[in-house]
């Protein structure tokens, strides 16, 4: 069987566990609302950073699109006295404005008069879209692949050439229309714009930003989303304010994304872009894990330091207890001690009173059951054993006897000449007579030897003896016994003998069984009282005492 646990151990337990469940819980409700304020924090500044981008890139437009509309108002260009002074002029503009990728100077019939570093002079773009609608008016074009371009600019990096082309038509002095000022920015600029905004809040926060068509592609973002039309569920929103939402994205992650819708400035209407910043969700959740896991962490360290106090205090507490618990266990060896008596602290200095006051009725209750089992197992004249302690004491004698290989003599004894003594003087005298007798048993027995009254002047001895000298000491008792009780008793002046007749039997060596034994003894009796008297027989030597 498991010893239970000590008290110490299961308050030391309990403390850990309260801590820890209430570091749990704490942790757990304040990683979920710092999370749920983490994403609205962060998906404001989604939304915001994206409305500064789309913004950003409105007012770049716009600003191009004023420098053209400057540029188309100039006399130089209205009535060109000479060629090389418009393509001196688009080369220092170009100069000036790097994002400017070719910007050219057509005739009314769309032929490249002038342009940036010669490039494309002499050709004719009367069929692109950069000619055909700026010859109407300012013509803002969305992202586009380079065509003509492709081969005749530089492109460091390979990847394909994309552009936004500006144009409008240039009116000469006299109103008339004299060609077209034709541009295409590279959309390179874009990114630089993306860098120059975003790239301290990328590399904070791992954010990602995506510009979109107005048909939700891809113009600019990570490479393998380019080209592609995303499906977000928030894109279908009809909202002109940036906002952020939760989205799951083709990668099948979800992302916390901010959304901003390009509104123009000023007199640019814009061109639908839709700005995207995303960030993945487990990424903006990230501090309320790390905080979540430090609350966890010191919520285990707390937990064990507190367990550590409070083992420390319960011993403190439970010492009184343990003072207690050694008194009883003093107690129940049998050793004379007294409970503690404690107080401090209340409910121990209560405990310690109730079990003293228990112990001491215990013990009077008893004091009077050991008087009245005394008086019950007793003969009341002679102060000797009676039948029930003989009963009682038999199955330890016997267990005594064969733990240490040893036997027990049995010795019956009858009186002899006891009838005419209490005949003679009276019953009072007879009674005085058999407390002699008494007192002559109890000095002619060892220690661990027993005699009792089995009734009127018979009596029993039960003898503790080794199996190799059984025989020899029970004759020993057994003559020291009849030479006892040969001797005179005085009676109130008046002297009166009396002999005994003893019958012996050994048990186990005569018979295993003990009742056998008994009967064996008191067969050994009979034959000694016919046998003459005042002598003693053995059931196996069934010799008369010498």
């Amino acid at each position: 069987m498991r010893p239970p646990h000590s008290l110490r151990s299961r308050f030391a337990l309990l403390i850990v566990l309260l801590v820890t469940a209430l570091s749990w819980l704490l942790g757990t409700l304040i990683g979920q609302d710092a999370s749920q304020r983490i994403r609205e924090e962060v998906g404001r500044d989604l939304a915001e950073v994206s409305f500064q981008m789309v913004d950003r890139l409105d007012r770049d437009m716009a600003s191009r699109a004023d420098y053209l509309q400057v540029l188309a108002s100039l006399r130089v260009l209205r009535s060109p006295d000479a060629i090389g002074e418009v393509r001196a002029l688009l080369d220092r503009l170009q100069q000036e404005i790097p994002s400017i990728a070719w910007i050219g100077y057509t005739d009314v019939q769309g032929q490249v008069l002038a342009s940036s570093n010669g490039i494309l002079e002499g050709v004719s773009i009367a069929q692109r879209p950069v000619y055909l609608e700026g010859s109407k008016g300012l013509f803002i074009g969305d992202v586009h692949e380079a065509v003509l371009l492709a081969k005749l600019l530089p492109n460091p990096s390979g990847e394909a050439m994309k552009f936004v082309d500006i144009s409008l038509p240039i009116h000469g002095l006299d109103g008339a229309p004299v060609g077209v000022l034709a541009s295409h920015l590279s959309w390179g600029w874009a990114e630089e714009v993306r860098r120059s905004l975003m790239e301290p809040l990328q590399e904070r926060r791992n954010v990602e930003f995506l510009v979109l068509g107005r048909d939700h592609s891809v113009l600019l973002g990570p490479a393998q989303l380019i080209g592609q039309t995303l499906q977000l569920p928030a894109l279908k929103k009809d909202s002109r304010d940036d906002f952020w939402a939760v989205q799951q994205w083709p990668d099948g992650q979800p992302y916390l994304t901010g959304f901003a819708r390009s509104q123009g400035y000023l007199d640019y209407p814009g061109l639908g872009w839709i700005v995207l910043a995303r960030q993945p969700l487990a990424e903006a959740y990230a501090p309320a894990r790390a905080m979540t896991h430090n609350i966890l962490l010191w919520g285990s360290g707390l937990a064990l330091l507190f367990a550590a106090i409070g083992w420390l205090l319960t011993g403190y507490f439970t010492r009184p207890l343990r003072q207690i618990a050694h008194a009883a266990d003093r107690l129940s060896a049998g050793e004379i001690t007294v409970i503690p008596d404690l107080r401090s602290p209340s409910e121990i200095a209560t405990l310690s009173q109730s079990i003293r006051h228990l112990v001491e009725s215990l013990t009077h209750q008893q004091t009077a059951l050991n008087l009245m089992e005394d008086k019950a197992h007793s003969d009341p004249l002679t102060g000797l054993p009676n039948r029930a302690a003989l009963e009682k004491y038999l199955p330890h004698a016997q267990h005594h006897s064969q733990a240490n290989q040893g036997c027990l003599a049995l010795l019956y004894l009858d009186l002899d000449g006891f009838k005419p003594v209490n005949d003679q003087f009276g019953h009072a005298a007879g009674d005085l007579l058999l407390q002699e007798v008494a007192k002559r048993l109890r000095t002619c027995l060892r220690d661990g030897d027993l005699v009792a009254r089995l009734g009127g002047d018979e009596f029993l001895m039960i003898l503790q003896v080794p199996q190799h000298e059984a025989q020899q000491q029970a004759r020993q008792i057994a003559e020291r016994t009849l030479q006892a009780l040969a001797a005179p008793v005085d009676l109130d002046g008046q002297q009166a003998r009396v002999g005994c007749s003893i019958g012996g039997a050994l048990w186990p060596l005569d018979h295993v069984e003990l009742g056998a034994a008994l009967e064996l003894a008191d067969q050994a009796l009979y034959r000694a009282k016919h046998a003459g008297r005042n002598r003693a027989e053995f059931h196996m030597a069934q010799q008369p005492a010498a």
